[in-house]
C-alpha cells in the first residue's frame, strides 16, 4: 500500500493593505518605459530608478543602461534621473553638455527640494533627518551650498549638534524613515530649538506612512513577517524595524521567495506579509506560491488605506 501524505500544516497570511509600488515609483518605472518606446534602446540612467533588484533586471533586459554618474553615458542618447532626486549640479552638467534628460524624481521628494531652499532664501540653516549616503539624502544636500545643510541621522546626533553661529533653523526628513524614529528626533531637536517651525506639509510620503501604519497591524498577531523588498530599500527595511517595534515575534526582509530561510517558518502559523514601494506586487504572489507548495494556505487582505494618488509623467514623453 501506499502510504498517505502527510497533512501539510496550516498558515494563514496576513497581506498589508497597501503594499508595494507607490506612486512616486510606478512614475519613475513608467518614465523609463516610455524613454525605451519612444527612443529606443539604449536609455541610460543615473543611479538605479528605484531601489528594486527586479525592477532594475527587468528594465535592463528592455534595454535602460544603470550607470553610477552622468560621465559613463555618451552625448547622444537619453537619460533618466532616479527617483531619488539628484543634486543641482546633475541637471546643470547634463545641460552644458546637452543631452536630453528626463527627471524621474518623485514629485514628493521635489517638495521637499523646495521647501529646503525655501529656508535657504530665508537664511536658515537646515537640519536634514536622514540617513548618510542614501540618494535622496544626496539629492536633497546638493540643492543647497555646502555647509547649508547638516545630516542629523540620529537622537543622539540631535543632542549634539551645534548651531552655526546665530543662525535661524529649520528641518526637512528624508521621505521613507521610520515615522517612529523620526518623531523621536525632531522631540530631541525641538527640545533644544523650540522655535524649530514645522514643514507646511509632512516631508515623510503619503506611501511610507500608510504601509508603516498598514505593517503595524499586521505584526501584534504575527509570528514572523515577511516585508518583500531588496536590501538597499529604505522604506522596506523600516518596515522590518516597525514590524518588530509594533510586537511582531520576528521579521525578514527577502528579495524574492528564493530568499526565505525555511526554518523561519517552523512554528509559525500567522504569517504578515508586506512589500516596500519599490516591489511589485508578483514578487509578493511568489512568496505566497511558494508557501502554497509547503503549507496549507489561508489569505486574508487587511482593510487599511486605499491609495488612488497619480503623478503625471515629463511632457516630452506625452505630446
Amino acid at each position: 500500500m501506499t502510504a498517505e501524505p502527510l497533512p501539510r500544516p496550516a498558515i494563514s497570511i496576513r497581506m498589508a493593505t497597501p503594499r508595494g509600488f507607490c506612486a512616486g515609483v510606478d512614475r519613475a518605472i513608467q518614465i523609463v518605459e516610455r524613454a525605451l518606446e519612444r527612443f529606443g534602446a539604449p536609455v541610460y540612467v543615473r543611479h538605479e530608478i528605484v531601489h528594486n533588484k527586479h525592477v532594475v533586471d527587468r528594465l535592463r533586459g528592455l534595454g535602460a543602461v544603470f550607470v553610477k554618474e552622468l560621465d559613463e553615458c555618451p552625448d547622444d542618447r537619453p537619460v533618466v534621473f532616479s527617483a531619488h532626486g539628484v543634486p543641482k549640479s546633475v541637471p546643470a552638467a547634463a545641460k552644458a553638455r546637452n543631452l536630453f534628460f528626463l527627471d524621474a524624481t518623485c514629485p514628493l521628494v521635489s517638495k521637499v527640494h523646495v521647501e529646503a531652499e525655501r529656508h535657504h532664501a530665508a537664511g536658515r540653516h537646515i537640519l536634514l533627518i536622514g540617513h548618510a549616503g542614501h540618494p535622496e539624502v544626496v539629492g536633497t544636500m546638493g540643492q543647497l551650498p555646502a555647509g547649508a545643510v547638516s545630516l542629523i541621522e540620529t537622537v543622539e546626533d540631535a543632542e549634539a549638534f551645534q548651531r552655526p553661529g546665530d543662525a535661524p533653523l529649520a528641518y526637512a526628513t528624508q521621505t521613507t524613515l521610520s515615522l517612529d524614529d523620526t518623531s523621536a528626533i525632531i522631540a530631541a531637536l525641538k527640545a533644544r530649538f523650540p522655535e524649530l517651525p514645522d514643514p507646511h506639509k509632512e516631508d515623510i510620503c503619503y506611501a511610507t506612512t500608510n504601509r508603516q501604519e498598514a505593517v503595524k497591524r499586521l505584526a501584534e498577531a504575527a509570528d514572523l513577517v515577511l516585508v518583500v523588498g531588496s536590501p538597499n530599500s529604505s522604506n522596506s527595511a523600516r518596515l522590518v524595524e516597525v514590524a518588530l517595534k509594533a510586537g511582531a515575534r520576528d521579521a525578514r526582509l527577502i528579495d524574492d521567495a528564493s530568499h526565505i530561510d525555511w526554518t523561519w517558518l517552523e512554528g509559525v502559523r500567522h504569517l504578515g506579509l508586506t512589500a516596500g514601494a519599490s516591489a511589485p506586487e508578483t514578487l509578493v504572489q511568489g512568496v505566497i506560491d511558494a508557501l502554497a507548495v509547503r503549507f496549507d494556505v489561508s489569505v486574508e487582505e487587511d482593510g487599511g488605506a486605499r491609495e488612488t494618488v497619480t503623478f503625471k509623467l515629463p511632457r516630452a514623453l506625452t505630446a
